[in-house]
């Protein structure tokens, strides 16, 4: 499986893909210029500032988006309006979220990361639908892909200083039971999504590749892309079959064409619709 590049180098540190017919199709965010990215029908990429951070987007069950900033999360009433900020999580400076993504049941998890990069010093949240917050991991690095089995029955996530992919089991909504799941072979695991049959893709940062992983942790398979900076990726499309990666070109010292680019492959097993935050 080759991928194809799809848009031009437009991001940054591009982050966080998710499909969702309400905008479209294809968002992403350009993480550290603070910006949402569309990709439109004609092959453009749209640009709507939303702050200092973009950490990630999901669609919102009652219509339109939540975005991660930098301190807080933020609501958006149509897939194309201004999003509204909510109360800031925290007020160390040294703090931002960096990735998220919702289980079945419409919680939002989101996770946060320190500027330099000090050990320990982020958490991972679960936001309700009614917008209550709990504190589900008190000590992470760089929170970055979560994502559940098509049974809600499991949750994957990375915390990317780890080098490798975690899993939980999901009793009661709740995340216990937190094990290793595969390692990284000393890439930057990153972001992460689950397809229909409860297979794992995962974005090996710094290694320029995306990975497949069986529910048992077998590698079904390697995806190789033209830039070491792959940073997350999702299933979408009319059929749930196009693999869709982002890139980055962040702290570069060689830099890369294609860095920062959007890229595509079609893939035999479909994804599952994006869950949806439900606040």
């Amino acid at each position: 499986m080759t991928p194809e590049q799809i848009t031009d180098p437009v991001a940054y540190h591009g982050e966080g893909p998710c499909w969702h017919p309400s905008w479209g199709g294809l968002r992403w965010v350009d993480m550290l210029a603070g910006d949402l990215l569309t990709l439109n029908g004609d092959g453009d990429v749209d640009r709507l500032h939303v702050g200092k951070i973009a950490a990630f987007v999901r669609p919102r069950s009652r219509g339109g988006y939540v975005v991660g900033l930098e301190n807080t999360i933020a609501l958006a009433s149509s897939p194309f309006g201004d999003p509204v900020a909510e109360p800031a999580f925290w007020d160390d400076s040294n703090l931002r979220f960096n990735e998220g993504g919702c289980d079945p049941w419409g919680n939002l998890y989101c996770g946060s990361m320190a500027y330099d990069r000090t050990e320990g010093a982020g958490q991972l949240f679960r936001v309700s639908p009614s917008g209550e917050k709990t504190v589900v991991l008190p000590h992470v690095s760089t929170s970055n892909g979560i994502a559940f089995s098509p049974d809600g029955s499991l949750a994957y996530y990375n915390d990317t200083k780890l080098r490798q992919t975690d899993v939980f089991d999901v009793i009661d909504k709740r995340l216990i039971n937190r094990r290793p799941f595969a390692s990284s072979d000393g890439a930057s695991n990153d972001g992460l999504t689950v397809d229909s049959e409860g297979n794992i893709w995962v974005a090996m940062n710094r290694h320029g590749k995306v990975r497949l992983y069986s529910p048992d942790a077998e590698i079904l398979t390697e995806i190789q892309l033209p830039v070491q900076l792959v940073t997350a990726c999702t299933l979408g499309g009319p059929d749930m079959r196009t693999l869709f990666i982002t890139t980055s070109r962040e702290n570069l010292e060689d830099p890369e064409p294609e860095a920062g680019a959007v890229f595509a492959v079609e893939v035999d097993v479909p994804g599952m619709p994006v869950a949806e935050y439900g606040g």
